[in-house]
């Protein structure tokens, strides 16, 4: 525990951050970041998932340097093997306060010692939260502050609370999507976490397709280039909430069967292809970063 003293804490010393509106009220911690919180004043409900750890121990998590995981939990980098888990080490990292406005919360995480074991650049993370009515921006800023090129992947992991309404089931709701007709999905190899090649079609009405007992049983739904939203709907097809997340590569939907929460998962860049082991900067969809760059990119979740 002494070694990573700068980058972990107990749970139960992390700061919390609110801030709200007339309409919805937010908090995040500082452990990663995280949004924890999501209470719709108006609607007088929690929509983020409480984490209950019976089925998964987290709100919402930012997913840097990696999504997913590596085949092997390991990548190269110029010829030297380097370790990794899955989604990285950003949500487990404490992020510095930056700026807390009525409005925004901005946090940020920069590259120690001890993110070089497992990560060999240098960088500043920048995440901010932003509330505009029943909108919230996520935003994030990744900068190179090192002199070689970086590579990484970086997305969003926020879980929602399916059902919310008291006397409904979570199979009777409705994922709703800006194609009309069908969207291809991946599967994941439950061995190594990687994304298998063979590609499926998850068949659509007029736009949605209900999300059912069964349609998390092989794990997450990867979507690659196929989509950059998707949203939520109440059993009777009116709309509940949305994610949309321009241009981003990759989008994740998930699950563990049986629990009340479904995932919208805005992605740049995913996990490996099962059985890749080149070099970390020949990875699919994987972000490239010039010495003294920045890239930036958001996503917005809307509630009906």
């Amino acid at each position: 525990m002494e070694k990573n003293a700068n980058i972990y804490k107990e749970v139960s010393l992390m700061e919390n951050y609110q801030i709200e509106n007339q309409d919805l009220l937010l908090a995040l911690s500082e452990k990663g970041a995280e949004l924890i919180r999501i209470y719709d004043k108006k609607r007088e409900r929690d929509v983020l998932w409480d984490a209950n750890p019976a089925f998964w121990a987290r709100h919402a998590p930012i997913l840097f340097p990696n999504v997913g995981r590596h085949y092997g939990n390991t990548y190269q980098v110029d010829g030297h093997t380097y370790p990794s888990k899955q989604h990285g080490f950003a949500r487990d990292s404490v992020f510095t306060l930056v700026k807390r406005e009525d409005a925004s919360i901005t946090q940020s995480l920069s590259s120690s010692e001890e993110t070089k074991e497992t990560y060999p650049f240098d960088f500043l993370l920048t995440v901010c939260h932003t509330l505009n009515c029943r909108q919230i921006t996520v935003s994030w800023t990744v900068t190179n502050t090192g002199n070689v090129p970086m590579y990484f992947t970086i997305g969003g992991h926020p879980a929602f609370r399916v059902p919310v309404l008291p006397g409904t089931s979570q199979k009777d709701y409705l994922l709703q999507f800006r194609k009309e007709r069908a969207v291809s999905y991946h599967l994941i190899d439950p061995a190594t976490g990687t994304a298998l090649p063979k590609t499926y079609s998850l068949e659509l009405k007029d736009g949605t397709c209900p999300i059912g007992e069964h349609l998390f049983d092989h794990d997450a739904l990867i979507f690659d280039e196929e989509i950059d939203y998707a949203g939520i709907a109440f059993p009777d097809g009116t709309p509940y909430l949305s994610l949309e997340a321009d241009g981003f590569s990759n989008f994740g939907i998930w699950s563990v069967p049986g629990a009340p929460f479904v995932c919208l998962e805005p992605w740049m860049g995913r996990c490996d292809d099962y059985g890749f082991t080149g070099e970390l900067k020949d990875k699919k969809w994987i972000q490239s970063l010039a010495p003294g760059k920045t890239f930036s990119a958001q996503y917005r979740i809307t509630l009906s």
